[in-house]
């Protein structure tokens, strides 16, 4: 059973990006006394309910969000389960009225794939925007954001970590290939010579070595990445919330006492920090709890030419997401060249939310 505090901790960088107020989540959060599977005033239950109630009004894509939280962190027993498929079905409701994105799967030895896109064409390729988010998010959660992708010339594809939501490959030392998978059967409908990543928190470490060793993808964006002390600093692991260390577990096929003796050789290296010659940005929450906020200072460190943003925050910076979002965008652009006035309009909102409020970085 989940730490019930953390679950009510953890959730609100999600529900923010979700664009749900606190007077939304705070009482129904208030409500949740317990975290047994899907027993009345549990979380998989409050979350439902609210879910059920947005569904019943025509409201699918708040629906789907309140699934996703009931789901989250991870399935693990059968509410959970059942709350992941309503999520994922009525998102599938929702996108039907949005003929522009489409769901499909990449198939593999190993597992699937499933991944929401938009822009795809084999007529007119587009450069190729590929995002992800961490061990607790799932696609849905970000696929709304590819509806404002189409608009700046991309083709954009969203998936999941492995062992996440859909996505059934086994998270492993060799998990950054699903992005060459997904460049691979996307090849003929986009211009993958020109890919970017932006992945959030832990599938950040995927990208960046991923960047590594195809040629294909010319930037990184992340946020939260773990880069190399989270994997072999035992002091900094001991400390880590157990929401995180139970996800990693759950999504490793092993018990929160060996997880971090598995994941031990997956630091990156310094060789393969040195080996990267595309872009990246970062975002760092220099009060993180889950990623050592030195990851920052080794990808400075290392990686040539390295922009970074820090907020005053914790994990995923529920305070500055708005922020956030700006600047992964604007370094998506910076990476990719052009779109001067979209550029313009967007630094400008950045400056207005990032020194208005009076935050450093």
């Amino acid at each position: 059973m989940n730490d019930l505090a953390e679950l009510k901790r953890f959730v609100v960088a999600h529900t923010r990006s979700q664009g749900l107020p606190p007077e939304h989540y705070g009482p129904l959060l208030a409500r949740i006394r317990h975290d047994e599977d899907g027993t009345p005033g549990s979380w998989v239950s409050e979350w439902s309910a609210e879910a059920e109630r947005l569904a019943a009004l025509g409201q699918l894509l708040e629906a789907s969000v309140h699934f996703n939280m009931a789901r989250f962190p991870f399935v693990d027993g059968s509410a959970r389960s059942a709350a992941l498929t309503r999520c994922t079905d009525t998102f599938g409701r929702w996108a039907a009225d949005h003929p522009a994105l489409t769901r499909w799967d990449v198939e593999l030895p190993q597992g699937r794939i499933r991944c929401w896109s938009t822009g795809l064409d084999s007529t007119d390729p587009k450069p190729l925007l590929v995002m992800t988010g961490g061990i607790v998010s799932i696609k849905e959660q970000w696929a709304p954001v590819l509806l404002q992708l189409a608009a700046l010339d991309f083709a954009a594809v969203v998936t999941e970590m492995p062992g996440v939501g859909e996505n059934t490959l086994p998270y492993d030392f060799g998990s950054h290939r699903l992005f060459s998978a997904v460049l691979d059967a996307v090849g003929d409908r986009a211009d993958t010579s020109r890919t970017y990543l932006l992945a959030l928190s832990f599938s950040g470490h995927l990208a960046l070595r991923a960047a590594v060793h195809d040629r294909r993808i010319r930037g990184v964006v992340g946020a939260g990445t773990p880069v190399r002390a989270f994997f072999t600093d035992a002091r900094w692991q001991r400390s880590v919330p157990r929401i995180t260390t139970d996800t990693l577990a759950h999504l490793t096929g092993t018990t929160a006492d060996e997880v971090y003796q598995l994941i031990g050789d997956w630091a990156l290296t310094s060789e393969e920090l040195s080996a990267l010659d595309v872009p990246v940005a970062h975002v760092t929450s220099l009060r993180d709890e889950i990623v050592p906020p030195s990851e920052a200072g080794l990808l400075r460190e290392r990686v040539r030419g390295i922009r970074l943003l820090a907020h005053d925050d914790v994990h995923g910076a529920p305070s500055h997401f708005a922020q956030t979002r700006l600047w992964t965008l604007l370094s998506i652009l910076r990476m990719r060249g052009g779109h001067g006035p979209q550029r313009a309009a967007l630094t400008r909102e950045f400056a207005r939310l990032r020194y208005g409020r009076g935050t450093r970085g």
